[in-house]
């Protein structure tokens, strides 16, 4: 049984002793390409979707086959936005994961409050994509709404470095901006973080890359389409070998925004079906390395990609020059 609303779409499975139920949150669904990759029976497609003018009019809608769909819960699992949720007679359940053919994806997002600036605090919490960082008065401190956060690392350069967030997902995304019809930035309007953003001052589009997710949104959104063609991968797991047909993007030089996902981190599991959903969802990349953390907290072009970030950096800039005033023969060290 399925049944939508404009916020939801849930898909219940009653049976005697079991009552499943599958719920999407439309609100927080971005139409990725993770959910319909992960899915190992091809019961999820996106329809809809319109890009008027070179905005992004209407979002893609996720929609479920109910004859194909076996409440797995893999698209649970792999949902980079927190959009899917499952339960098993009311309590949240994700049989995949219970009956480990699928492992728990490592992830997390830590505050440190020891020598934080809180002049950063209504600046961090401003940046938050998904509004899950806020302030615990009595215990003065930052909370986060673990549940609920995707992982973007957007407080990580906002707090410099006082959050450190761990993504699942190691990657990249490019932007060939020469590539892009022109006027069009539908990508920075699906975009659920600032990876991909419009420069306030410029009006252009931007790509801040350590803010990417990896969830592929804007390559499903964009006007210039993908080529797909079939190739041949070769499994193993657990002693059995199986070559399987997937599917691959052949024109990837010619799109206008590209995601590649390397590898994911997760806790072990010998599955066959976790084999094969990784073999659709990454890209043999996995010599390569992400940014580094400490590096990235401290690129400009990263702090002046979150809201407000170029005000933030001239009072800083202000604050340090003073200090530096203030010290005998400071001045000489003051850019004029």
């Amino acid at each position: 049984m399925k049944h939508r609303t404009e916020q939801t779409l849930v898909l219940e499975r009653k049976m005697v002793t079991h009552h499943d139920v599958l719920t999407w949150d439309l609100d927080r669904c971005v139409g990725c390409q993770l959910g319909p990759k992960s899915c190992p029976k091809e019961a999820i497609q996106h329809t809809g979707g319109s890009v008027v003018d070179g905005r992004l009019e209407t979002k893609l809608l996720v929609d479920v086959d109910t004859e194909k769909c076996i409440f797995c819960g893999m698209c649970v699992v792999m949902c980079p936005v927190n959009a899917i949720s499952m339960t098993l007679n009311e309590a949240a359940y994700i049989p995949v994961q219970a009956f480990e053919a699928f492992p728990y994806l490592v992830e997390s997002t830590e505050f440190d409050a020891e020598g934080f600036d809180w002049d950063r605090k209504d600046f961090i919490i401003d940046n938050c994509p998904t509004d899950v960082i806020s302030y615990d008065e009595a215990a003065h401190t930052l909370v986060v709404d673990d549940e609920h956060c995707i992982r973007c690392r957007q407080c990580e350069v906002a707090s410099d470095g006082a959050f450190e967030v761990v993504q699942p997902w190691e990657g990249t995304v490019v932007l060939r901006r020469e590539q892009c019809i022109e006027g069009c930035v539908a990508c920075a309007d699906i975009c659920p973080t600032r990876a991909l953003h419009i420069d306030e001052n410029s009006g252009e589009l931007v790509l801040a890359d350590y803010y990417c997710i990896k969830c592929g949104a804007c390559v499903q959104v964009c006007p210039v389409e993908p080529v797909m063609e079939e190739y041949d991968v070769t499994l193993q797991s657990q002693g059995v070998t199986q070559v399987k047909t997937l599917v691959r993007v052949a024109n990837i030089d010619e799109l206008p925004i590209w995601v590649e996902r390397w590898r994911v981190k997760h806790t072990p599991v010998q599955s066959g079906a976790w084999v094969e959903a990784l073999a659709k969802l990454a890209d043999e990349k996995a010599s390569q390395v992400e940014i580094e953390r400490k590096r990235a907290v401290k690129r400009r072009d990263l702090i002046v990609a979150l809201k407000g970030g170029r005000e933030l950096q001239e009072r800083e800039a202000q604050s340090k020059e003073a200090q530096l005033r203030a010290l005998k023969g400071g001045g000489a060290f003051v850019q004029e």
